[in-house]
């Protein structure tokens, strides 16, 4: 019988990991593998304006931006979500697809995307990443420019460069329209076309709010086809936010109780039933105890009922009449003095 209620306290130390292991994931979170630490990266996402008004004060009203340095460009992206900016064209990208860019750059006034949208967060040993894949087409080998800031004074030099570049930019121009035929019989050339991807390495920086990252481009593969970048981010310390459950703290604790209520019951009926052969009301578990309580209750519910009846105005009815006594007296008084005029009258 003892050991009947430590049922509830071993259910409400092993309910938080049935919940952790049984509950989806939401988009833009992940458990560390091995600690089992929650990580939440959707604080930092800038989410679209609603009639061109922020949702909230803090709100950003465009992308985050990262500097390209030695490139010669800037990156704008977004993290679990597309970039808050219109993109009306980029290169090798289809315009149904347009919307879900999540990285891209701008060269020569034409806008290269470097990712789709991806919500999915991995983990490579402790380090945290997002990548994005997709994106525009990278450079060939014959047409490839690393599009690096020259600063060299030879002004002949800087011609034969740039001339270089205009006959590479046509070539690939001309790769772009290709790829963009509509069956046409060449579609299934767009699947062994190598794209442009992005990767991101996710850091925690606790003296950052929450909704505050701090984004640096680190590097890109020779042939510019992959991009990496480091955001330092309070969402990336782990822990930042309790996955959301269906139920609050008081929830889990009326729960619990009712657990724990249903255990002390049906485990004292079977009990009083069992072992000490009781019937009828008797079979309570402490029956006797529960019985003077509720005699207690009744007694000062029966106290409080007959102290407010009194306190309660009463209705007059005929014991408020004057009594039969008062008219009895006033008779007598007639009588006397009738009497005295009467030996009055004789004399």
């Amino acid at each position: 019988m003892r050991l009947i209620p430590l049922l509830p306290v071993l259910f409400f130390f092993f309910l938080p990991s049935f919940a952790a292991d049984s509950k989806p994931l939401l988009p833009c979170t992940i458990y560390q593998p091995t600690t089992n630490a929650y990580y939440d990266i959707s604080p930092i996402a800038v989410q679209p304006l609603v009639d061109h008004k922020k949702a909230h004060k803090d709100d950003r009203t465009e992308s985050w931006h990262a500097r390209g340095y030695d490139i010669g460009t800037n990156f704008t992206l977004n993290f679990c979500a597309p970039v808050i900016e219109t993109i009306e064209e980029a290169v090798g990208i289809k315009e149904d697809l347009l919307k879900n860019i999540s990285a891209f750059y701008e060269w020569k006034g034409k806008k290269y995307s470097i990712g789709q949208t991806s919500t999915e967060l991995v983990f490579r040993g402790r380090e945290l990443s997002l990548n994005y894949t997709n994106g525009s087409p990278c450079d060939s080998p014959s047409t490839h420019d690393r599009r690096e800031l020259k600063h060299n004074d030879d002004e002949d030099d800087d011609d034969d460069d740039d001339d270089d570049k205009k006959k590479g930019d046509k070539k690939k121009d001309e790769d772009d329209r290709k790829s963009h035929k509509g069956k046409s019989g060449k579609d299934h050339d767009d699947d062994n076309i190598r794209r442009k991807s992005t990767l991101i390495s996710l850091a925690c920086d606790q003296n950052l709010p929450l909704g505050k990252a701090h984004i640096s481009f680190i590097g890109t593969s020779p042939d510019q086809c992959t991009y990496f970048f480091r955001a330092k981010t309070m969402a990336a310390c782990g822990g930042v936010k309790e996955p959301p459950t269906g139920l609050g703290a008081g929830g889990v604790f009326f729960v619990i109780f009712l657990i724990f209520l249903a255990v002390y019951v049906l485990g004292g009926i079977a009990y009083q039933r069992t072992v000490q052969h009781q019937r009828g009301w008797r079979q309570l578990p402490n029956y006797n105890v529960w019985a003077s309580i509720f005699s207690v209750l009744r007694e000062i519910i029966i106290i409080l009922t007959s102290s407010c009846s009194r306190l309660l105005p009463r209705r007059q009815g005929y014991n408020q009449l004057p009594s039969g006594r008062g008219r009895g007296s006033r008779a007598d008084d007639e009588n006397r003095l009738i009497d005295q005029l009467d030996e009055e009258w004789d004399d």
